[in-house]
């Protein structure tokens, strides 16, 4: 369920660390992360834990350390990210625990929303990485190195343009019901409307997901103050 929260007392992000250590961690993990391992710099970079289907369970932040790799993913979706990874943990000198940290790559809600960055409530959606935005799949996946699981699909999407129908957009309006209303009045009944969301100055402002016929439409008089913008 997405909250509903004032910039004067935004919601704090919990986030958690999966430890991968051992011999092998880097190799497994170049299977089964979206982001190539072998050039990985020092200060990290974002990846992805996919689903077979090329559906993203969640994002991670990886940095190198001296045994392995740290993955610093939203609290909420560790458990799950643990669990897929242990699916493919066989015979393997690499170990995963999963533990807490202080801070993560966005401190509150309001941050991420300022980003444009999906968390855990678009997630929920069930969506391919391409939905999100050219940037986002720049920043998450690397073309370049060998096969990881959901690499299949993702790169049959890319290589056909990207043509998605479910779209990550920005959203801004009078209210969430208004907001919600308009993400939900065109296309076929799917994951449409709003994910997170806050008031600032009195006004709604948060994160969506629409139909590509909602972005490709006229503007409809109807909408009011309502604006859609695709995240790009």
């Amino acid at each position: 369920m997405s909250e509903l929260v004032n910039d004067a007392g935004a919601k704090v992000l919990e986030w958690s660390v999966i430890e991968a250590r051992g011999p092998e961690s880097e190799s497994f993990l170049q299977g089964q992360l979206s982001q190539d391992l072998t050039s990985l710099e020092a200060r990290g970079a974002w990846a992805l834990l996919l689903a077979p289907d090329s559906v993203i369970i969640t994002t991670c932040f990886v940095t190198r350390v001296d045994d392995g790799f740290d993955m610093v993913v939203p609290r909420e979706l560790a458990d799950d990210a643990a669990t897929r990874l242990r699916r493919f943990l066989l015979r393997t000198k690499c170990t995963l625990e999963i533990g807490e940290v202080d801070e993560g790559p966005f401190a509150t809600l309001s941050e991420q929303i300022d980003a444009a960055w999906p968390g855990p409530h678009e997630f929920a959606a069930g969506l391919a990485p391409h939905s999100f935005g050219r940037s986002f799949v720049d920043a998450t996946i690397s073309f370049q190195k060998g096969c990881f699981t959901g690499q299949e699909l993702v790169a049959r999407l890319d290589a056909r343009g990207s043509s998605v129908p479910w779209r990550f957009v920005r959203v801004s309006g009078p209210s969430r019901a208004q907001v919600d209303q308009v993400l939900k009045s065109k296309g076929p009944a799917g994951p449409q409307g709003v994910t997170s969301e806050r008031i600032r100055d009195e006004h709604f402002e948060g994160l969506g997901i629409a139909h590509r016929s909602l972005l490709s439409a006229p503007r409809d008089e109807s909408n009011g103050e309502v604006t859609v913008d695709e995240v790009g």
